[in-house]
Parts: structure tokens; C-alpha cells; sequence
């Protein structure tokens, strides 16, 4: 699952990261700044299938082959990545019109897209977005985390949302040409990942509440360091009894738009006060974990690790199944359950899981005023820490992947 990675940079293109001094490739945008003619022409581009777009001249799955011939970086600070948006050269587009049938879909360069003031994702929210990783080995040679977890993911939630979304397999194709179409843009081996953000959104106009005529599936991708600034690095939660992100019978089990700005408020209460995030309880007995503003919650005790069940009002979190299978693989007994707060009092360790934090240790919790510390080594606890290094071991491709997780794509 993806923590707070929604908001800036889904629809809009943001301003040039001052200092960032990219070299141009072959296909790259032209170096001068070209006129508002042909930025309107380029613009418009996503907006065509791509038996129209091929007449303007749009480059599609070729263009991505040709940045496997390189290995060049782009010109960025890879020791001080943050966790934020850096624009990179292509982003990957696509429609679907009434028959349910998503065109074949290109590249086409970074950039705002146009968006109809009536449509469907700015009016009534229908919209959906997954986030994934890729990242480099030491050979050169770029990993995917499980992207057809993300595919299917954003299957069931489109069919909550009463849209259509693309096959699984035009899903991951889409996913590597937009990866190897930026591949300079992927960090050096041990300095961040790549973040690839796939959006669905209703982008046909509608007045009146239906849903779209129009969908719009794209993806773009960032380079990005750690979530949290102090990296594997225990945060500091507190508990919201008043606030809540999810309701039975709601969206809080998809990965809407929705749910990720109804949690804004708390957690900029929260920030104000000195704390990382949000930790949710349900909204019926207002007693039971949810999870964080946009992580999976775990709680260790001994040599078991106990975790919200999935009912709805939780995401199913790519990397919280993740964990679970990896625990499971180390011995540990995993418990998936209704999990009271009051456990947090008694617990040995606390972690959140996300795939912007992979494993998140929690160093403390506060709840109704009361502060619950939890110790380890160097504030990290052993098992959090275990966890930790088994997964992104294997993500990063430095040992061997005994369940077929990850997908190499050169």
C-alpha cells in the first residue's frame, strides 16, 4: 500500500526541481522552448487513441526500446532523494469509450494533460491509482515488485467504482515501457526506486451523476528516496478516535481518490503537532486498528505478529501480503483479526507497511494522551528490521526470489 503518495503531480505536471540539469536522449523534447502552438499540438496527443496519435507523429512501444540502449543517469543528486515528484521524460496513455475496450496506448512526453471541466473524476471523484516500484541491481538490469498484484487490484476497484479498466496483461506492458521509457530516471543501485503511478480516472464529461462516458488510463513515474525523511528510522504515531478513514459498506477497501483526501485533515493536525501519521480505528466500535493514513498496521508479540483482517474499510495491501508471506517463511505465526487498540499497551513491536515505505518501524504511539514507547536496537525493533531487509532484498534483486515475485525487464 502506498503512504501519502496521492495528491501532487496525479493531473498536473509540476514546476522543473530547481538545479536539476537533465541530458537530452534521442526522442527527448527539443531543447528550446517550443511554442504554444506545438505544446498545445504535443498536449493534446494523450488525448487521442493511437491510430490518430500515430499521424502526429507520436512515438509508442519503439520509443521505449530505444532507452534500453542506454544505461546514461539522469543529472539528479541520487545521495539526498527525497520522496517527492521529479519529472521525467515520458509518461504512458490510453482511452476506453463506451464499448468497455481500452485503446493499444502509447508514450507521449511529460506533461499536463487536458481535462473537460465536466468530467467525471473532477466532478463525482471516479477515479482510482495504484503505485508500484522498480529498481536497479548492481548489474544494471531493472526489478518490478508485482505488477500484476497492482493490475488486479485496480480490477476490483474499478469495478466498485463502476469503471472499466485495463486487461492485466495491457496493465504490466504498460507499466515496463513507461519504466524503460524513463529508464535514466531509475536511482543507482541502493540510492531509491523508481515510483510508477498508474491512474484510471473518468475523464468523459458528465453532468448529473452517472458514470463517465470516458476513462483514461495512465501512468507516470518518479525517482524517489525515502517516505519518511528518517528512513528505517522508528516514526511517532497517535491514535484518531474522531476522525475516521473508513466506514463498512464504504470505498476504504479500494483504492479510490477519495479515501486519501479525507485523511488530509487529521494528519495535517497530527504533523502540527510533531507526530508522523495518523493511526485509524474503526468507525462502529471505535476500538479496533485500521490502519494509517495510507499504510497497513502489524503488531508483534513474541512469535506472533497480528494484523487488521481485510473487511472491507482496509486496503489489501500489496506489501502487507507481502510480509505476511515472508513472516510465515521465517517462522512466525501471523494472525489475521480483529486487533484492539489496548494491545498496543502490551505489544513488543509496531510496523506499517506500504509500498512508498516498504516496512515503517513505530517507535511510539500515543492514545488519548498516554505515550507507548517501543524499544529495539537503535529504536529498531529485531523483528521489524528482519522483515525489513528480507523484502527489500529481494525487491532490489540481491538474493534469490523463491516465490516469483519480481519481473526483470532487461
Amino acid at each position: 500500500m502506498d503512504c501519502g503518495t496521492a495528491s501532487h503531480g496525479a493531473l498536473l505536471a509540476a514546476a522543473p526541481l530547481a538545479g536539476r540539469r537533465p541530458r537530452l536522449l534521442p526522442l527527448s523534447p527539443p531543447p528550446s522552448t517550443p511554442s504554444i502552438q506545438i505544446r498545445n499540438r504535443l498536449y493534446s496527443m494523450s488525448l487521442l487513441p493511437l491510430r490518430k496519435a500515430r499521424c502526429m507523429g507520436r512515438r509508442e512501444a519503439s520509443l521505449a526500446s530505444n532507452y534500453t540502449q542506454t544505461s546514461e543517469f539522469a543529472d539528479l543528486d541520487w545521495e539526498n532523494l527525497g520522496f517527492g515528484l521529479v519529472q521525467t521524460d515520458y509518461m504512458y496513455t490510453t482511452k476506453c469509450g463506451p464499448d468497455g475496450n481500452f485503446d493499444k496506448g502509447g508514450m507521449v512526453p511529460f506533461g499536463p494533460i487536458e481535462m473537460n471541466p465536466a468530467s467525471g473524476v473532477l466532478n463525482y471523484g471516479q477515479g482510482l491509482f495504484e503505485g508500484l516500484k522498480a529498481y536497479r541491481k548492481t548489474d544494471g538490469s531493472i526489478l518490478l515488485f508485482r505488477p500484476m498484484e497492482n493490475a488486479m487490484r485496480m480490477q476490483t476497484g474499478a469495478e466498485r467504482m463502476c469503471m472499466p479498466a485495463p486487461p492485466v496483461e495491457q496493465f504490466v506492458d504498460a507499466v515496463k515501457q513507461t519504466v524503460l521509457a524513463n529508464k535514466r530516471w531509475v536511482p543507482p543501485t541502493g540510492k531509491g526506486s523508481l515510483y510508477i503511478r498508474p491512474l484510471l480516472v473518468g475523464s468523459g464529461a458528465v453532468l448529473g451523476l452517472a458514470p463517465a462516458p470516458e476513462y483514461t488510463f495512465l501512468i507516470f513515474a518518479s525517482p524517489v528516496g525515502n517516505y519518511f525523511k528518517e528512513g528505517l528510522a522508528p516514526i511517532n504515531l497517535i491514535v484518531e478516535d474522531k476522525f475516521h478513514r473508513a466506514t463498512p459498506g464504504g470505498t476504504g477497501g479500494v483504492k479510490t481518490i477519495g479515501n486519501y483526501a479525507s485523511v488530509l485533515m487529521a494528519q495535517k493536525i497530527a504533523k502540527e503537532k510533531g507526530y508522523s501519521d495518523v493511526l485509524y480505528l474503526d468507525a462502529v466500535e471505535k476500538k479496533y486498528l485500521e490502519e494509517v493514513s495510507s499504510c497497513n498496521i502489524f503488531v508483534v508479540k513474541g512469535n506472533v505478529i497480528s494484523t487488521p483482517a481485510i473487511k472491507g474499510t482496509i486496503l489489501p495491501g500489496i506489501t502487507r501480503k507481502s510480509i505476511i508471506d515472508v513472516a510465515l517463511s521465517k517462522g512466525f505465526q501471523v494472525e489475521e483479526r480483529l486487533v484492539s487498540v489496548d494491545e498496543l499497551l502490551d505489544a513488543d513491536e509496531v510496523f506499517c507497511t506500504g509500498t512508498a515505505v516498504v516496512v515503517s518501524p513505530v517507535g511510539s504511539i500515543t492514545y488519548q494522551g498516554k505515550r507507548i514507547e517501543y524499544a529495539g536496537n537503535q529504536g529498531v525493533g529485531a523483528v521489524s528490521r528482519q522483515l525489513y531487509t528480507s523484502l527489500t532484498s529481494v525487491q532490489m534483486g540481491q538474493v534469490e526470489d523463491p516465490m516469483g515475485w519480481t519481473v526483470q525487464l532487461n
